[in-house]
């Protein structure tokens, strides 16, 4: 009687490793980028005729607070505010039963030395700004440069002298304190336009969107967009 051979013993199979109980290594955290400080500024201005109080923040929403006694300079400011981007309060009081023209003056001026302390040393700006804005029948473009050096250059003819109780001649007065107290490059043309109402808000809408611009970061500008080295 033929013998069966005995059976082969099945091999135990390998036990699996415990997993390891050791956290995983974090991942190394990514590059944080410097947050740029940030450029607001307030300045309150008094003398014999106004007293000004201005407060802007250059990175903002457009918001704004105003207030001048001057309605239609209040208008102006609101647009400049809201197209371009920066929160604004303005406070002023006037000899206006003399005329407007000291309070316009003096808001320029001090804006101007307000926006120029919130531009600090304009390090990584883009420096230059163009704006063209329409407003019904009128055009008016508006280019800038946060030079360092004031020049101002002026094409607009409102054709009238006043809007409602407002002094159209005032405007060029508030540009060219703006201009020399930031000291930067300003032109306005009108290009067309019949309703002065319409050619100064457009001019005021410009001007905001093209200080928007000039006064934006670009990460490809190393210190200031100048081969001087400074601006």
């Amino acid at each position: 009687m033929a013998r069966k051979a005995p059976a082969k013993k099945r091999k135990a199979a390998p036990k699996k490793a415990a997993p390891s109980r050791r956290p995983a290594p974090h991942p190394k955290p990514a590059a944080r980028r410097r947050a740029a400080p940030a450029r607001k500024a307030a300045l309150e201005r008094t003398t014999r005729e106004t007293s000004v109080f201005v407060e802007l923040s250059l990175d903002g929403s457009g918001a704004s607070t105003i207030a001048t006694g001057v309605p239609f300079l209040d208008h102006m400011l609101e647009l400049w505010s809201k197209h371009g981007f920066f929160d604004l309060v303005v406070r002023a009081t006037g000899d206006l039963e003399v005329d407007q023209h000291h309070t316009v003056e003096d808001v320029g001026l001090t804006l101007g030395q307000v926006f120029r302390e919130t531009l600090g040393d304009k390090v990584g700006v883009r420096r230059f700004g163009q704006s063209s804005v329409p407003l019904d029948e009128a055009l008016v473009s508006v280019v800038v440069d946060l030079s360092g050096r004031p020049y101002f250059v002026y094409e607009l003819d409102p054709g009238q002298e006043r809007v409602g109780d407002f002094d159209t001649g005032l405007v060029h007065d508030f540009l060219l304190a703006f201009v020399n107290e930031v000291r930067m490059n300003l032109h306005v043309d009108c290009i067309r336009g019949r309703n002065p109402h319409h050619m100064i808000e457009a001019m005021f809408k410009g001007l905001g969107r093209a200080l928007d611009t000039a006064t934006q970061f670009d990460p490809r500008v190393t210190g200031v967009l100048s081969t001087k080295g400074s601006l």
